[in-house]
């Protein structure tokens, strides 16, 4: 592996010095009987972003930015083969706990989804849910997925909307307003200990097409009619009634 860009190294010591907060969180996903969706766990049945689960037995597939490891442990419950890719150590000792405590056992690889080491075409369904789709370089992260892909394999990320971020100040939560620039936007820091980065819909597409990845759909998650407030203070439920909070993109590489 090459030297670590600032952006991974910086990421990676924050999700160390927070991943105490995310083991029980991880455990209630790990305990879910069904695939949700983002802050508001949209189940998969109403979002349909995964199309038929029983195509997916069988087939291999990589998380990127796994976590906690829920993601996978889902796909795993479809029959699917997982491995699960993560660069911080602290993420992966809960994520192979929770292994152990809920009898699920798939392989976890220390590694930046930047760079992976696995090799070219070795996955069916490459996916990430608040991973590598906003914490890694995404002129480097989708490069990469679509090298481990085989042809007809899928892209699945989901990730905050474009409008989400445009309307999000760098402290407080989003406003009826727009406040960023859309030109130009890509990476976006908070504050000094991490780096997120959100690519518009276009310069998205382009990307996606120039790594021979079709756009087959772009999903814009609402709120469940019963949901509530969550524990994220950068949305309130009231705005993302009006306007989608977080997207899904679903692409397939061409042959």
């Amino acid at each position: 592996m090459s030297e670590l860009p600032i952006h991974v190294i910086k990421n990676r010591d924050q999700w160390t010095r927070t991943s105490p907060d995310w083991v029980e969180p991880g455990r209630r996903a790990w305990e879910s009987k069904e695939i949700t969706w983002g802050i508001w766990e949209v189940p998969e049945s109403t979002v349909g972003a995964l199309g038929d689960l029983s195509q997916w037995k069988g087939k291999d597939s990589v998380e990127l930015g796994c976590g906690t490891g829920y993601v996978s442990a889902w796909l795993h419950r479809l029959g699917m083969n997982p491995i699960g890719v993560d660069i911080t150590a602290a993420q992966l000792a809960t994520a192979r706990s929770l292994q152990a405590e809920f009898g699920e056992s798939f392989p976890l690889i220390e590694a930046s989804a930047e760079e992976v080491p696995l090799p070219d075409g070795c996955c069916d369904l490459a996916i990430s849910e608040y991973g590598a789709s906003i914490w890694c370089d995404p002129f480097k992260w989708i490069p990469e997925a679509a090298r481990l892909l085989r042809p007809g394999g899928r892209l699945v990320f989901l990730r905050n909307s474009t409008l989400s971020i445009l309307c999000t100040p760098d402290v407080g939560t989003a406003q009826p307003a727009l406040i960023r620039d859309l030109f130009g936007l890509c990476r976006v820091e908070y504050d000094e200990n991490s780096v997120e980065f959100h690519l518009p819909p276009g310069p998205m597409i382009q990307l996606l097409r120039s790594c021979g990845l079709i756009v087959e759909n772009l999903i814009d998650i609402a709120p469940p009619e019963d949901a509530t407030d969550t524990r994220f203070e950068y949305i309130k439920l009231d705005w993302a009634r009006h306007w989608p909070a977080e997207e899904i993109w679903v692409a397939t590489k061409q042959p």
